[in-house]
């Protein structure tokens, strides 16, 4: 087993989590310390400014820079981890385009801490033709497999809801050998999530959130703007497939028109409608969905997930995991997977045609 420190910025924007996990890549061990650290202001409006961004953008290098050294003055608070996962900043993801593009270098941040790092997660996937994202089910069947045999889950299939910027469900069947197996996992970005609540938030009020959904709770939301967005073709694809950050512009110029009350209780039966929209790509036997990432902080969101659903809606705490660090552990669990030559996606998940083991490996010199 190895001590691997698992490291996420998420398309929200609030800053780097941190999680120490011990597993060999296959089956978690223990769980360990994480940490997160905030961006500032300023900083978040770095990478603001670089959002939607390529390699060759000249705003890029700086947020790069912020992005490696955020991570690195994180990492250096856990000196157990014997290799760092890092997943960089998500600026843009265009899998049938230009690529997709996550900012910050593995090589740098392994010599300014000193130990090896695994990065750059998504791009192999991609250039095999799959849509490198989500990354995060193959961990997820790994939690569920972990959960079952803590007594928390019963052994049959489980979906677990990320609402992190953008959203992601895993249907899992913890019951199959591995996460690659035929019927282990289906997976795919269900629509936006936090990213346009918390855009709206800074722009009409100056704060950086929807505290415990409370505005989004004293609003109501706008049926016909809901209708328009879920004829977004995006929801008639069947799964597997994955979404940009900012893919639904049509959505945030709608709720401009509404008071900021109004807005935000549109923006949240969005995020409900759309989860509600993918349930029909999942197998049946599914009896809950598990929900981890900033959303679950929302009653306003998580109300509207139970009213659509018609299925238990329950925090991932339920099954005693941490929801605000699953990402980061879950780069953590797939840099061990990464050194031992295991697949971190495949054809249910990213809908690559084959397995695959993406990411480079940087050692420090």
């Amino acid at each position: 087993m190895i001590r691997v420190l698992g490291m996420m910025s998420g398309t929200s924007l609030d800053g780097v989590d941190a999680a120490m996990i011990e597993t060999d890549g296959e089956r978690i061990a223990a769980f360990g310390d994480s940490g997160f650290r905030a961006f500032s202001d300023n900083e978040a409006a770095v990478l603001h400014a670089a959002l939607g961004s390529w390699h060759d953008a000249p705003c890029v290098p700086e947020a790069a820079r912020l992005v490696e050294d955020s991570h690195a003055d994180l990492a250096r608070r856990f000196p157990q981890a014997q290799i760092v996962g890092f997943h960089g900043q998500t600026l843009a993801h265009d899998p049938r385009g230009r690529g997709t593009h996550q900012a910050g270098s593995g090589a740098d941040l392994a010599r300014a801490i000193d130990r090896p790092v695994v990065w750059d997660f998504r791009s192999e996937d991609v250039r095999q033709g799959g849509e490198g994202a989500p990354l995060v089910p193959f961990f997820h069947w790994a939690c569920a497999e972990w959960a079952v045999g803590q007594g928390y889950l019963p052994s049959a299939p489980v979906a677990f809801l990320n609402l992190g910027g953008v959203g992601n469900i895993s249907w899992v069947d913890p019951r199959r050998a591995a996460p690659e197996d035929d019927g282990a996992c289906i997976a795919f970005d269900t629509g936006p999530a936090n990213a346009p609540l918390n855009d709206l938030m800074r722009r009409r009020l100056h704060r950086t959130r929807d505290e415990g959904g409370a505005l989004a709770a004293s609003g109501r939301s706008d049926a016909v703007i809901i209708a328009d967005f879920l004829s977004h073709p995006y929801f008639a694809r069947p799964a597997p497939k994955s979404l940009d950050r900012d893919q639904f512009a049509d959505l945030i110029r709608a709720v401009e028109a509404l008071d900021v009350a109004d807005a935000a209780a549109t923006l949240v039966a969005a995020v409900s409608g759309s989860v509600a929209a993918g349930m029909r790509w999942l197998p049946g036997g599914c009896s809950q969905v598990l929900v981890c990432g900033g959303g679950r902080h929302n009653a306003a969101m998580m109300d509207a997930l139970r009213r659509d659903l018609g299925i238990p809606v329950l925090p991932i705490e339920t099954i005693g995991l941490d929801g605000d660090m699953l990402e980061a552990q879950a780069f953590g669990w797939m840099a061990v997977r990464v050194m031992r030559g295991l697949p971190i996606s495949g054809p249910m998940t990213t809908g690559v045609p084959a397995p695959v083991c993406g990411g480079r490996i940087s050692h420090p010199r």
